[in-house]
């Protein structure tokens, strides 16, 4: 079973690899990718199987030992995230070929939303931070590639912003990297785990901070989420769903999985995770209720978002982190679907600026119905899975008596619900006030049908989380008690080394 665990990026490397060597072929560039990412989300599922049956799968690639190579580690919360991730994937893959923009006039689409899908992949299977730096590099060089396909001015100029954050943030990184290495003898995660409680406590803390500070830039965590809202919009509709879906979360898994595994949970990490979950939550919130563009208060609500999940984190009980994992899992799926609904709108009316669409609860039925459940279940509204995840997050949150944040999570879900609000009443019901920035798409009705189908896809998934919450928090449960409980991990990956 531990050779399925490199598959889940190789698979999509080999099918950028191919889709090159076709790339004068657009139809079998299209099923190379629908086939590699529909291959991806089959293994993952099997290893998400596995790992929650035995609790960890380990491959040591080449038959090296984690002390001298490289260690290849699926646990429950690896196992969910991939699953989920290579899931949104492919719906939005099936998306961009139905609307045959981006996809349709760049040959290099294919091969290059192929290696961001490795990256992803990869950042959540390897168990040492020197790879996660790699699969990061991977994933965010092929993301700059993707965010200024189109070449707009203000697409550029939005690119040139993200670009130049991720490198700052990529050199911040591979400089505490040198440091750890410095310090240890090792980037092994696990052997990490065992080295770095010898050090001062000083200096652990001064790790966990600098680590923070990195995963914080990728994931858009207050006060360094500036470049998120600018950035994405931007982008190709496909694109800024998969980045607003799926990229921060990358960054949310990273603060995760080296929080609870590298660091002791000191009672002062709780504290600033808390602070900083308040503080992301306000601001993002209220920076969505300032916005007339769909997709920019859709924006700002993944900034707002994060602030959910890093609340479920720093409250370091089992509880708290199975509510930040059951969250993300809520979150990737439903905030993927929210901005493929936005791609649909724009499709069909030429814009997404509130002021400039309108009445499409009549001419568009069936989007208005795609967007109100998931707008519905960002907002906390029961019986969706927003209103669980939320519902699990509060209560662990009352438990440790973290008042503070529980009030602002409360506060942030109603304002989420006017902003959702907000969209409803201008895209679906209101009169435009403004002519369209641009003609709707004549695409077809098959382009459409497509397009409306990969949505609808993501919509069913996050109602497949409300039916299935009991058991998707079980698992979410035994992936909180896996992170907390270290040992276990540690033991699992060192125990093959001399």
């Amino acid at each position: 079973m531990s050779s399925l665990v490199p598959l889940a990026f190789v698979i999509p490397l080999a099918g950028a690899a191919l889709s090159i060597v076709l790339g004068w072929s657009r139809a079998s560039q299209r099923v190379i990718s629908v086939t590699a990412l529909a291959a991806t989300l089959a293994v993952s599922i099997v290893l998400l199987v596995e790992a929650d049956r035995e609790g960890f799968i380990v491959h040591d690639a080449g038959g090296w030992t984690a002390d001298v190579g490289i260690s290849l580690v699926v646990d429950r919360l690896a196992g969910l995230m991939l699953v989920v991730s290579s899931l949104v994937l492919l719906a939005v893959m099936i998306f961009a070929i139905g609307e045959a923009e981006e996809e349709q006039r760049r040959v290099g689409f294919h091969p290059i939303y192929l290696v961001l899908a490795a990256g992803v992949m990869a950042s959540f299977v390897t168990a040492d931070l020197f790879n996660l730096f790699v699969a990061f590099e991977m994933m965010l060089a092929a993301s700059y590639v993707l965010i200024t396909l189109g070449g707009r001015p203000d697409q550029l100029r939005s690119g040139m912003t993200y670009v130049v954050i991720s490198l700052v943030a990529s050199t911040v990184f591979i400089t505490v990297l040198a440091l750890l290495y410095a310090a240890t003898g090792t980037v092994n995660m696990a052997d990490l785990s065992v080295r770095l409680a010898e050090l001062d406590p000083a200096v652990r803390a001064a790790f966990a901070l600098a680590l923070l500070v990195v995963f914080a830039i990728k994931a858009g965590l207050f006060p360094l989420f500036f470049w998120l809202p600018d950035s994405y919009p931007t982008a190709p509709g496909p694109v800024t769903a998969i980045f607003a879906g799926l990229l921060t979360k990358v960054g949310v898994y990273a603060i995760i999985r080296t929080q609870t595994l590298l660091f002791d949970a000191p009672d002062w990490m709780g504290t600033v995770l808390l602070t900083i979950a308040v503080l992301t939550m306000i601001v993002g919130v209220l920076g969505a209720i300032a916005q007339d563009d769909m997709k920019r208060i859709l924006a700002f609500h993944i900034i707002s978002q994060i602030g959910y999940m890093i609340f479920g984190l720093g409250l370091f009980t089992v509880a708290g982190v199975a509510g930040a994992v059951f969250y993300i899992v809520h979150h990737i799926i439903v905030k993927t679907a929210l901005f493929l609904v936005a791609g649909l709108v724009a499709h069909r009316a030429g814009s997404s600026r509130l002021s400039e669409v309108g009445g499409l609860v009549r001419t568009a039925p069936l989007v208005a119905v795609l967007f109100a459940v998931p707008a519905l279940s960002l907002a906390g509204i029961p019986p969706f899975s927003g209103f669980l995840a939320k519902f699990v997050l509060v209560d662990a949150g009352m438990s440790a008596e973290a008042w503070i944040a529980v009030a602002a999570s409360l506060a942030v879900g109603l304002l989420t619900l006017y902003s959702m609000t907000k969209i409803w009443a201008g895209v679906f019901w209101g009169v435009p006030e403004e002519e369209p920035s641009s003609p709707p798409n004549e695409g077809g009705r098959w382009s459409f049908v497509t397009m409306a189908a990969a949505t609808g896809s993501l919509v069913v998934a996050s109602i497949g989380v409300s039916l299935w919450a009991g058991e998707l928090y079980d698992v979410a449960e035994r992936s909180a008690e896996d992170l907390l409980e270290r040992d276990g991990y540690v033991e699992v990956v060192l125990e093959r080394a001399p």
